[in-house]
């Protein structure tokens, strides 16, 4: 038997990259996906490639998830993906001392809150089996200070202890529902590209962003999608509240050059 055979596993922000992806290596175990995300046209073109089902879903918006609720009321697996950084509108100044409060509060509405909401409705539409598994998508920035993308750190830090919160609560009540986070660093996703570019030095700059990384490159989207699988499946039955590192062995420390 697949992995996820008959179990329904929503996955937000799944028009592209991570989610993407996600979507793709559960729907290959068995899983029934429901793919989400506010670009319509991104999401059906993903949930018609995986004869899926597609939802729009503002994850910030608690009236979305209210009607996905009745939509959807039982659910086995909820990955929580949905996220910005904060650049994507232009703005490049996001320092502790001059980024403003609207796009500090704008990340931590779709990054924090999105989860929040989203663990929240997961609980309710798991709590009926009183089993689940709860996948957070935090980040490599969530676990060090990132001066250049204040807001971006801190809501990734936030979902990683609130992934810890919702761990606990859940085994206090009694459900077996998982609740763990993964926590990417650099992952070639289409968000990467404009900086990347496709001329001939394009080789050069991926090199210099993962300069400091010792395993010396991006990671990819289905090496995160591998291990969301994992945590989705019986495999990691008593992996609850843990954080699962992919960050080419940064937090491990300096990868010296061995001596002549």
């Amino acid at each position: 038997m697949r992995k996820l055979q008959g179990k329904t596993c929503l996955i937000t922000g799944a028009a592209r990259g991570i989610g993407d992806a996600i979507a793709r290596a559960f729907a290959a175990e068995g899983a029934e996906i429901i793919v989400t995300d506010i670009n319509e046209e991104g999401g059906r073109a993903v949930a018609d490639d995986l004869d899926a089902r597609f939802e729009r879903l503002d994850v910030s918006d608690e009236n979305d998830w209210a009607r996905i609720a009745t939509r959807i009321p039982t659910l086995d697996v909820l990955v929580n993906n949905a996220g910005i950084t904060g650049f994507e509108t232009g703005e490049t100044v996001h320092d502790p001392e001059n980024a403003s409060l609207e796009t500090w509060r704008e990340v931590h509405r779709i990054n924090l809150d999105g989860t929040f909401l989203g663990c929240r409705y997961a609980i309710k539409a798991m709590r009926g089996k009183g089993a689940g598994s709860i996948i957070n998508i935090s980040s490599r920035s969530g676990m060090v200070g990132i001066p250049g993308a204040a807001a971006y750190a801190s809501s990734k830090a936030a979902i990683r202890n609130h992934t810890k919160s919702v761990a606990l609560y859940c085994a206090q009540q009694g459900l077996n529902i998982r609740c763990n986070s993964i926590h990417p660093a650099a992952i070639l996703t289409p968000m990467w590209e404009p900086m990347l570019g496709d001329g001939p030095d394009r080789e050069a700059r991926i090199a210099a962003f993962v300069s400091d990384t010792p395993l010396k490159r991006f990671g990819t989207p289905e090496e995160v999608a591998a291990l969301a699988l994992l945590l989705a499946s019986d495999n990691a039955a008593y992996m609850t509240g843990a954080e699962l590192t992919m960050d080419g062995g940064i937090l491990a420390g300096s990868a010296a050059a061995p001596g002549s």
